[in-house]
């Protein structure tokens, strides 16, 4: 593989009172599901450009925003990889300690996969299985009730009598609220839970999306809050257990787990990139404009991870399982510009 690449000249200057120079290696932290894709442009960007490998962390796309948000100085991260989009809540909190131009970066896209132990059973879910599986309130006969399912048979005669256990990120990850939302609350929806918790809260749609996302606390439903590797490594430890991943990160895992169909769609980068499969999200890395004239490499950086040579459809990213974006030419020209985010709509 050839990089085009453009070595210029970064002005080091100081970013806060009374420092005699910015460090020189670009910071990165964020989500786990961005995690690898970083770590591969970074390597690729230390090896072709002349400046310092960036130094790339995880521990959630919550965590890595807020992180962001922390203010502008050497002392704070420089972008915050996300597998969902940043919050207004986020952009305010930014606003608040004078970080105030954020660039969102759309690296491409990536699927929620369901998956469990190669030999094992084999699964076709759709998003009213697992609320009904994990959910703390289920409907029945008109009401909400405790949920006392203890296998995937309960919720689906057509599923196999195995005990329900499911591994689910945890709330700080990104991956966690496209779950939330594109099958917890679409399940709920499904079995009329929604209509009933809607009810309950007197018309109050967001009141009743809440409390879909309540979810069991007897040990059916298991939060993870690593990486998918440590889901794997629960998996390796209870083969009954299904988890939740990362399209990607279970292409690296064939040899080791099966993938179930969700809404009789197999999980792919062809049905990913159709929108065919139901539970799909962009993920994106968020930068802070005040650093890129003060970071050595950092405007290079950004450039470099959406180029074509690493962010399209034959670069390094896709064989590593990212779904290309079909617009990746309108983010280049918006890096290139260096364009702000503006308000949420």
């Amino acid at each position: 593989m050839s990089f085009a690449i453009r070595l210029t000249t970064v002005a080091v200057a100081a970013l806060a009172a009374g420092s005699a120079s910015a460090r020189d290696q670009i910071q990165i932290a964020g989500s786990s599901t961005v995690l690898p894709y970083a770590t591969i442009v970074a390597e690729a960007f230390g090896e072709n450009f002349d400046f310092p490998t960036p130094v790339v962390e995880g521990g959630g796309s919550g965590a890595g925003r807020k992180a962001l948000c922390e203010g502008v100085g050497e002392n704070t991260i420089d972008i915050a990889d996300s597998s969902s989009r940043i919050k207004q809540s986020d952009i305010d909190n930014c606003a608040s300690n004078g970080v105030t131009e954020i660039q969102e970066v759309r690296i491409g896209y990536d699927g929620i996969v369901f998956a469990s132990d190669i030999n094992g059973n084999k699964f076709a879910f759709t998003p009213a299985d697992w609320y009904s599986a994990i959910a703390a309130k289920v409907a029945k006969d008109g009401k909400l009730v405790d949920n006392t399912a203890t296998s995937w048979h309960d919720v689906n005669a057509d599923l196999p009598d195995q005990e329900i256990l499911a591994y689910i990120p945890g709330t700080k990850h990104g991956t966690r609220e496209v779950f939330d939302k594109k099958v917890i609350v679409a399940g709920c929806k499904a079995t009329g839970a929604y209509d009933l918790f809607k009810e309950q809260s007197g018309g109050d749609s967001k009141a009743a999306k809440k409390m879909c996302n309540m979810l069991r606390t007897d040990g059916k439903s298991v939060d993870v809050d690593g990486d998918y590797t440590e889901t794997l490594a629960r998996l390796a430890a209870n083969s009954q257990a299904i988890g939740v991943f990362g399209l990607s990160f279970y292409q690296n895992n064939t040899d080791k787990l099966q993938v179930a169909t969700m809404g009789g769609v197999v999980p792919s980068v062809e049905t990913i990139a159709s929108g065919e499969y139901p539970v799909s999200r962009p993920l994106y890395f968020y930068v802070k404009n005040a650093h890129l004239d003060v970071i050595p490499g950092l405007q290079e950086y950004i450039e470099f991870f959406v180029s074509d040579d690493m962010a399209g459809p034959d670069g390094p990213l896709a064989e590593y399982g990212l779904v290309p974006d079909p617009e990746l030419a309108k983010t280049q020209e918006a890096v290139a510009n260096r364009t702000p985010m503006g308000p949420l709509e």
